[in-house]
């Protein structure tokens, strides 16, 4: 049954341009139709908000942050995003329409993937992740339900609704983790950090899950796979997939690490893996039939859907930063080559037919026409020639040598007439002696025989760590911060050397050498390690100056308590004595309000256990005094008289009386 006829959006001229005709996929977040632009009429895919979350304005900056993130990066495996507007209670993104299935589809009908077939889509959807990363850029989501495979071999990158920058915080404001369970690298579980890494992890697992047809982790419930995410490796996928080449192996356990320092920097780094992986892998290794691929009468009737990955072996892969783009003039990353039409094959044999039937014309025409017409075209182009020399023929573009070797990138930089100038510069991300970048830019105009300044990369900046001993903490996290590390944990202890406050060691030491942005945890002082001494009894006074001189502050609590002590006097304190504190640390004193006066029972008379009861119930200790011969177990008398008051706490002694 088609749900579309019950969704109100459908037929409706949505913002007064978009002419809503399908609903194509619901989530969590939006719907998203297929719809026709009336002004430009062309198809494209609305993604709308539903309404129900335009009210939380978090929701709504995620999907707004999507169309400004999607449209800076602009490249061609990234489904473009035209528009961003507000109709009503609807908020929705105009976007690209690809038609065709999802990554997810192609793995449902058919299981596991030929190892071409896998990295024919591992290769785009890399591409399109690198732009991003190198646009400072992360996308936080990666998963094949978020992988578009054209009906014409086209592979894109969808829903960077999650993506943020490179050096912001990862975490929901909620506090929870964003992103799919299956995917998420165990920095983003444990403490909802990400950076480019995470994004690396999320397509090795999505690799792992193309060659063998199922997921590395796949526990009962959510709980039990962040589990496995955290405390196992991804296995190699040879465990499944017997006699699969170990290149393929070493690409997803590389990416999948658990530990981020140990995964490839970015997409791109992983892009060139994978390039060196398939270029290590025969025919017949890329064209292996993995056991979880399903047969093809599994599908039988349907779409072939799959079709299109096959196709894809075409595909002419390149991204700005890879030694590869300099042979793809045209810059397109995932474009096939589709064969030319029948149709259009039959349309080129008319035409010298056509061309024979103008030059007849021409020629019945007068001779001075002729002429005449001749030296126009001659003069056209004399024109024509020398505004292309003043306008382009004196300049030419700077082309593009990002994370090329030095050799290869002189090499092309001359090959277009330009002199090379060579600088350098460290980086984390860029392999050392590859290209960080170039002056001008990738694509600038610059006169035919100008100067290139191209970057070459140091490798990553290996920082030592400072001495920080006796530094105040705060100044030892700006010097942290200033030498490019991450001020880590703090721990205190005591120390007698280091006033309190100050750091008194580092992890790693001072002097270690570690990459720029390594967490430095920090040891603080508590200063040194004091006894507070035994003050209940002693005068306020008294007492505060004695612990004044050991090195505590004091504080006096605001209400005074009864107790034996006299009044004024201390109480009680906290911490007790023999407890262990450090300089400045606060001692608080209980001052006492002196004995509470309680009235004394009359017990004469009565039997010494009920006597005894009858005081102890009122607060006072109880002495009990017997006669030397022939004791009785009657109350002859109390020290102290009935009626009168004694202090709650203190003894009343009662004696007995005599049997004679």
């Amino acid at each position: 049954m088609d749900t579309t006829l019950q969704d109100p959006l459908v037929g409706q001229l949505l913002d007064g341009r978009y002419r809503v005709e399908a609903r194509i996929a619901a989530g969590g977040m939006a719907t998203v139709y297929r719809a026709v632009d009336t002004r430009l009429d062309r198809v494209l895919a609305l993604k709308v908000m539903h309404p129900s979350l335009v009210a939380d304005a978090s929701f709504v900056e995620r999907f707004i942050r999507e169309a400004k993130s999607v449209a800076r990066l602009s490249h061609p495996n990234v489904v473009g995003v035209f528009d961003q507007g507000t109709d009503g209670s609807y908020v929705y993104l105009a976007m690209e329409y690809v038609a065709g299935c999802t990554l997810r589809d192609v793995l449902r009908e058919r299981g596991a993937l030929q190892p071409r077939a896998a990295l024919d889509v591992l290769e785009p959807i890399l591409a399109a992740l690198g732009s991003a990363h190198r646009a400072g850029m992360i996308h936080r989501d990666m998963k094949p339900e978020n992988v578009l495979i054209g009906d014409d071999g086209r592979v894109k990158v969808a829903d960077f609704g999650l993506v943020r920058a490179v050096d912001t915080h990862t975490t929901a404001s909620t506090g929870t983790v964003l992103g799919t369970v299956a995917y998420l690298a165990p920095e983003q579980i444990e403490d909802g950090s990400a950076d480019t890494r995470a994004d690396v992890y999320a397509c090795g697992v999505t690799l792992y899950e193309m060659l063998t047809g199922s997921k590395p982790h796949d526990g009962g419930t959510a709980a039990q796979v962040l589990y496995q995410h955290l405390h196992e490796d991804v296995p190699p996928p040879s465990g499944l997939v017997p006699g699969l080449p170990p290149e393929l192996d070493d690409l997803v356990v590389e990416a999948t690490a658990r530990n981020p320092e140990v995964r490839p920097q970015d997409a791109v780094t992983l892009l060139a893996l994978a390039r060196n992986a398939r270029a290590a892998l025969s025919e017949e290794q890329l064209d292996a039939v993995p056991p979880g691929a399903k047969p093809a009468s599994d599908t039988a009737g349907s779409e072939d859907r799959t079709s299109v990955i096959q196709r894809a072996a075409a595909v002419q892969l390149s991204l700005p930063g890879t030694e590869d783009a300099a042979d793809d003039t045209a810059g397109h990353t995932s474009r096939l080559e589709v064969p030319v039409a029948a149709g259009a094959d039959a349309r080129t044999d008319r035409l010298p037919t056509a061309s024979g039937a103008r030059g007849a014309e021409t020629a019945r025409r007068p001779r001075r026409r002729t002429l005449t017409v001749v030296l126009a075209v001659l003069a056209a182009l004399l024109l024509g020639t020398g505004a292309w020399y003043v306008t382009t023929g004196q300049f030419t573009a700077v082309p593009s040598v990002l994370d090329m070797t030095q050799t290869k990138a002189e090499r092309t930089l001359h090959d277009a007439g330009l002199d090379v100038k060579v600088a350098h510069a460290y980086s984390s991300t860029v392999e050392r002696g590859h290209v960080i970048s170039t002056d001008p830019e990738n694509g600038k105009r610059i006169r035919g025989t100008g100067t290139v300044t191209i970057t070459l990369s140091k490798g990553p900046d290996i920082v030592s760590v400072p001495d920080l001993s006796g530094t105040p903490v705060a100044d030892a996290r700006r010097k942290l911060r200033d030498r490019g590390l991450t001020p880590g944990t703090e721990r205190k202890a005591f120390s007698n050397e280091v006033a309190k406050g100050s750091v008194i060691r580092t992890d790693p030491a001072a002097g270690a050498k570690r990459r720029p942005g390594t967490a430095v945890a920090l040891t603080v002082s508590r200063g040194r390690a004091i006894d507070v001494p035994d003050l209940v009894g002693d005068d306020r006074s008294d007492a505060a100056d004695e612990l004044r001189e050991a090195g505590f502050r004091v504080k006096i609590a605001e209400q005074p308590v009864y107790s034996p002590e006299d009044e004024g006097a201390v109480a009680r304190q906290s911490p007790g004595e023999g407890k262990t504190l450090g300089e400045g640390d606060t001692v608080t004193l209980t001052l006492s309000k002196g004995p509470q006066m309680v009235e004394v029972p009359d017990v004469a008379g009565e039997k010494v256990t009920d006597a005894k009861q009858t005081l102890e119930d009122a607060g006072f200790e109880v002495e009990v005094k017997k006669p030397f011969l022939f004791p009785s177990d009657t109350v002859d008398s109390q020290s102290v008289d009935a009626g009168d008051t004694a202090p709650k706490g203190s003894t009343i002694t009662i004696t007995l009386d005599s049997k004679l």
